[in-house]
């Protein structure tokens, strides 16, 4: 059983959708559509850039989260 408020958002979007047959490129013009109809600001950020963050791994060694290192450690920037 889930979340009723996340059923209930879940099955907007899927009736929003079916409106448009799930066509993504119609849905995503009439999401733009009721932007501008709105009258609202909205704001747009650029896409922020993923900074390589380096830890100490337990050996002394370095770990990098770079995908081309064999020792790989995840750490959020």
């Amino acid at each position: 059983m889930g979340d009723p408020v996340v059923d209930e958002i879940q099955g907007f979007r899927h009736d929003h959708a079916a409106t448009f047959n799930f066509d993504l490129d119609a849905i995503f013009e009439d999401y733009k559509r009721l932007e501008l109809e709105s009258g609202r600001t909205y704001v747009s950020f650029p896409p922020r850039r993923v900074v390589a963050r380096f830890i100490e791994s337990g050996a002394g060694g370095v770990e990098t989260n770079s995908p081309t290192s064999t020792s790989v450690s995840l750490v959020p920037a």
